[in-house]
């Protein structure tokens, strides 16, 4: 079977702080951009039937996943005039509170990347093929210590 040749956009465990702000830094030097634009998925800690989401697992068929989100990244690229993009996405446990997905645009103007962020982010929501396993506190024998994630 052909290996696909799309970015691996995923990252094990939760997407770091510092490894947001070293993209951020690195751009720096791109001295025609005028403007970035992030957007940072957190794990809530949701309450359900009396629980409390502590955290997601997140798995993905990836080469599906990487393909759509390369599909994603090219639509956005010929819609905007964007200068960069990058696009990372969790696998495995993401606790409450931690990073999952974190999205970076940059363009020569403000607009640009406030229009660009929206419509990337909708279109991984509803079409990359992630999957959330939200794992529960607080449960006793009686309640699930589980469920699969519905995006909303």
């Amino acid at each position: 079977m052909k290996k696909s040749s799309h970015k691996n956009v995923f990252k094990d465990g939760a997407i770091s702080a510092e490894f947001v702000g070293n993209s951020i830094a690195k751009h720096q030097t791109k001295t025609s951009i005028g403007a970035h634009n992030i957007f940072l998925g957190q794990v809530r800690a949701d309450q359900i039937d009396n629980t409390t989401v502590a955290a997601i697992e997140y798995t993905a068929h990836e080469e599906m996943a990487n393909a759509k989100f390369h599909e994603i990244r090219e639509a956005a690229f010929d819609k905007y005039d964007l200068t960069c993009m990058h696009i990372y996405h969790s696998l495995g446990v993401v606790e409450a509170g931690e990073i999952c997905l974190f999205i970076f645009v940059s363009s020569k103007s403000r607009k640009t990347v406030f229009e660009a962020i929206e419509y990337i982010v909708e279109r991984v929501k509803k079409e990359v093929p992630v999957f959330g396993k939200e794992l529960f506190t607080g449960v006793n024998n009686d309640d699930k210590t589980h469920q699969w994630k519905v995006n909303s």
